[in-house]
Order: C-alpha cells, then structure tokens, then sequence
C-alpha cells in the first residue's frame, strides 16, 4: 500500500500582493474617469494633445536622467576617489514614466517626484519601505520584496567610505597543486579596530 504525499500549503499572500490588484483597477478607473471629465470640460483634441505633450516631456526626463547617469559612471571611471552627489536618476526614471503612461493622476504623480520637496518625501519613504523589508521577519519566499532586499544587502561589501570592494580571499598554499590539508589552528591576535 503506498501513502500520497499531501500537498505543501502555499505561503500566504503578503497584505501588499493581495491589495494591489485592487488598487490598480481603482487607479484605472479614476484615470478613465478623470479623462473624460476633462475631454467634457476642455475637448478631446485638447486631451490627446496633453497626452502626447505628456510623453515626450516623459521620454526626454528619461533620456536626460540617462545621460546624467551615464556621465557620473564615466566620471567615475576616471577618478574612482571622487565623491560623486546622488544624481536622482530612479525617482526622475520614474516620474518620465509615469508621464508617459497616458492619464492626469499619473501626471500629478509624476510632477510630486520631480519637485525638491516632494522628492525628499517620496526618498523618506523609499527609504522606510526598504528597511521594513530588510527587518522583515517572513519566511523565505512570502514577500519577494523582502527577499530582494535581504539578498541584495547580503550581496554588498563596503568599505567604510561606501564604495564597493570587489576582492577574492586567496590563501596561500591553497590551488589545484597543493594537497588536502588539515584545519587552521595557529593562533591569530584578535584586530582592534
């Protein structure tokens, strides 16, 4: 007689995964609805034309957010000691997107990632939302947000001034020629530091 294996209970949903879809369909029927309130007030040709005024303003942020970005990797490159400031180019990235996504929320959005003032807010928040997710304590594979950022601060090695090390532990004596050997037990001074 053989025994069935009972199926593994899937993970739960996280509270994020099972409101999203419902705040999406939300999102896109205020959209709908704003547009054609304004296409009533203003005309359609007007409308189409905010629109299209929209994405090109969108795709050029994008373009100049690439730029800056590629400038500042270049500079980089040149002189790795320079202190190079944040260029911004995520928020700016997103806010061309967001412009280019046709509806007037998405626009007002875009503007409140553009502004200083509101760019700090949306950084304060972008920042309290990673650190939730770095302390979350879920099991693996319940929140793939936690888990991308659990595996992305695991996968960083910095030196106290934030660069990023890359570096390999060579020991030596080890290597394809050199023959199995026993556990290190010599002693080592502990570092102060």
């Amino acid at each position: 007689m053989t025994q069935q294996a009972t199926p593994a209970r899937p993970a739960p949903r996280s509270k994020l995964r099972r409101v999203l879809p419902l705040l999406l369909t939300a999102w896109l029927v205020l959209e709908i609805w704003l547009l054609v309130q304004v296409g009533s007030w203003l005309g359609g040709l007007t409308v189409v034309l905010l629109l299209i005024a929209g994405a090109v303003i969108g795709g050029s942020l994008i373009k100049r957010a690439g730029r800056r970005a590629l400038s500042a990797a270049l500079e980089q490159t040149r002189d790795p000691q320079s202190k190079q400031p944040q260029t911004g180019t995520s928020l700016t990235v997103l806010a061309g997107l967001l412009l280019i996504l046709p509806g007037f929320l998405s626009d007002v959005l875009a503007l409140t990632l553009l502004f200083p003032p509101t760019r700090a807010l949306w950084r304060a928040v972008g920042r309290r939302v990673a650190d939730k997710a770095l302390r979350s304590t879920s099991v693996v594979g319940a929140d793939p947000f936690a888990d991308a950022m659990r595996l992305q601060e695991q996968l960083r090695i910095h030196r106290p001034d934030g660069k990023v090390v890359q570096g390999e532990v060579v020991e030596p004596g080890s290597g394809p020629s050199a023959g199995p050997q026993g556990p290190d037990t010599t002693y080592r001074p502990p570092i102060n530091g």
